[in-house]
């Protein structure tokens, strides 16, 4: 995989005069890497994507951070690297914190903004924070995520296969992923975005329950909402397909940079 300011990224679709063309980049959440994404979103036809792993997870070098704006920080740098000026932030869960994050703080960067499963406010259950500060509970700690991270009809297949990717995640940087969540609060400024918004969200999530979800749609003046049946936390590997589609569809209607074709 590729690097940049240690970031390990998965590229698809550049464009041959990338510098007049604001890519979509994936930031997966608490735990995860850029596999979190599927295929379907990562590869979109005729899209130019970058799925990253943020520090501390997956093949990324960097210390993974405790805060989200640790996090936005981080990503500045890498793109700042990648000389990419402006790009539409795609944050699921954590990501969607990381995302709303950049958009009041780097705004000339956020070209739109997709938040997948999150919240202007993403308090941690207690025992999901107490289960993570130690590495000897970090096994019950991701037996209950995932308990709670998925819809009733989703495959124990693809359960499975998400709690052992989050079991590679360091003890260490799962808790302070979910301490950087916990703190996390930008309920009374979600007026001052100014970026389009698509909101999508699992109707059986009960991590970032919907009404999460509608509260971002209510309050960023440019959003819309989607709810998908049959789908939890983890909506855009439980309904890869669909939350694609949702997407492109997205990405063609708002305004991109000058010069840029939808």
């Amino acid at each position: 995989m590729p690097k940049a300011a240690g970031i390990a990224y998965r590229e698809s679709g550049k464009p041959q005069t990338a510098a007049k063309h604001s890519p979509l980049i994936l930031i997966h959440g608490a735990g995860g890497n850029a596999l979190h994404w599927p295929p379907q979103v990562r590869r979109m036809k005729g899209r130019w994507i970058l799925s990253v792993d943020l520090p501390g997870h997956g093949d990324s070098d960097p210390e993974g951070q405790s805060t989200i704006e640790g996090y936005v920080s981080c990503l500045e740098t890498w793109l700042d690297e990648l000389a990419i000026e402006r790009a539409i932030w795609a944050g699921h869960s954590m990501g969607g914190a990381i995302s709303l994050m950049a958009s009041l703080t780097l705004p000339s960067r956020v070209a739109g903004l997709i938040l997948v499963g999150s919240g202007a406010r993403l308090r941690v259950h207690p025992s999901i924070l107490d289960a993570t500060a130690d590495a000897e509970t970090l096994s019950s700690a991701i037996e209950l995520i995932m308990s709670w991270a998925f819809s009733s009809k989703t495959s124990s297949q693809l359960v499975g296969l998400v709690g052992k990717r989050m079991a590679e995640t360091l003890a260490h940087v799962l808790h302070h992923d979910f301490k950087a969540c916990d703190q996390f609060d930008v309920m009374s400024r979600l007026g001052e975005i100014r970026a389009p918004a698509l909101v999508l969200c699992g109707q059986d999530d009960k991590l970032t329950a919907p009404k999460y979800s509608q509260y971002l749609s209510d309050h960023i003046p440019q959003a819309s909402l989607r709810l998908f049946e049959d789908a939890g936390h983890m909506v855009m590997l439980e309904k890869p397909d669909e939350v694609a589609r949702v997407i492109q569809d997205f990405i063609t209607q708002i305004q991109l940079a000058p010069g840029e074709s939808g």
